[in-house]
């Protein structure tokens, strides 16, 4: 019996790799693979009907996906319209960390089992907060910026503004999850102090690596301060005007999570008054940055547009994780990352 998969990829995670990632999955079994690309990255994501961070149209989506069992994608929409009108889908892959852009609820009650790619970015996000890191502490965003324009910016070795070293730096981290448990290790491997604040950890994961310590201790004790946390009613705006004032005087900030962390007027004006020597940023309030935000033109600071996670490597294994959740499924395996277990137990 022939398996009928649509293979939903973009400019990213292309269709190609996860045709050959589904096909390595399950070798010997009759596959049927239908390609469609979205848009994404060269058209942003968004809202599409009642799901978020999505790429393409419910039409375009529902066209593609007749007589498919199986879709495996990053951003394809799994709204409640493309579910009523595709009774024949099993199980929807999302080759992210996160399923944001599937209705759990309407693939539950259709019983439509979707499944999503923890990890699959932590090393290359982590490598990005690290030249982030790098870049900011040193000041190199600006003198880049300045020499490309004919400046040649020798004033830098002026003591007050050349920079910090890792080495012997005291580095606070906030989370400690796959990307942040990452982060310490290449800071531990350079001869940083690590302090750690993650309240979801227990007392034993960062042994040997980093200090768990209470959110206060970590501003006011480290020169570098990294966010790895995730969003939620606790974290949302966590690092604001008062958190900055209890850093040290030029201390360095990073945010490589989500740009609702931090309160970004605050940061600028701690950079324009000299209490924070830098900041390096992947994320923000709002994406694409307005034009005329206060960041674009704020001395300090390191932008890059939410690429953290831009690597071959990561849209690679991005499609390997969702075949082999395809592959599981296939052979009646239960799926090691699903969101909605309850409809494999019917």
């Amino acid at each position: 019996m022939t398996t009928t998969v649509l293979a939903a990829g973009d400019h990213f995670v292309l269709p190609r790799l996860l045709t050959r990632e589904l096909r390595a999955a399950v070798p010997g079994t009759a596959l049927e693979v239908t390609e469609i690309r979205l848009p994404w990255p060269h058209t942003p994501f968004g809202p599409v009907a009642e799901v978020d961070e999505a790429s393409g149209g419910e039409d375009e989506l529902i066209e593609a996906l007749r007589g498919a069992r199986i879709c495996v994608t990053q951003l394809a929409p799994l709204t409640e319209r493309v579910l009523a009108a595709c009774p024949g889908l099993e199980l929807f892959c999302v080759s992210r960390g996160g399923p944001v852009n599937a209705n759990l609820d309407a693939a539950t009650r259709h019983g439509v089992a979707v499944s999503y790619a923890p990890g699959r970015n932590a090393t290359a996000t982590a490598e990005h907060t690290l030249a982030l890191l790098l870049a900011a502490a040193r000041g190199i965003g600006d003198v880049h910026t300045d020499l490309r324009r004919g400046t040649w910016r020798g004033d830098h070795y002026d003591y007050d503004t050349c920079g910090i070293e890792i080495a012997g730096s005291t580095v606070g981290l906030v989370g400690f999850g796959a990307i942040g448990s990452r982060v310490a290790r290449l800071l531990a491997a350079m001869g940083a102090r690590v302090l750690v604040h993650d309240p979801y950890v227990g007392p034993g994961a960062a042994a040997g690596i980093a200090e768990p310590v209470c959110l206060e201790e970590l501003l006011a004790s480290a020169r570098i301060v990294s966010l790895h946390a995730r969003v939620t009613e606790e974290t949302t705006g966590m690092i604001g005007r008062a958190q900055i004032a209890a850093m040290p005087r030029g201390s360095v900030l990073v945010n490589c999570a989500r740009g609702a962390l931090v309160d970004y007027e605050a940061v600028c004006d701690a950079l324009d008054s000299g209490h924070l020597a830098g900041a390096g940023f992947d994320v923000f309030p709002a994406e694409p940055v307005p034009a005329g935000a206060r960041l674009l033109s704020t001395p300090g600071v390191v932008l890059t547009p939410h690429i953290a996670g831009a690597s071959q490597e990561v849209a690679n294994r991005a499609a390997r994780i969702v075949a082999a959740e395809a592959g599981r499924f296939l052979r009646g395996e239960p799926l090691a990352h699903c969101a909605n277990p309850e409809v494999l137990a019917r």
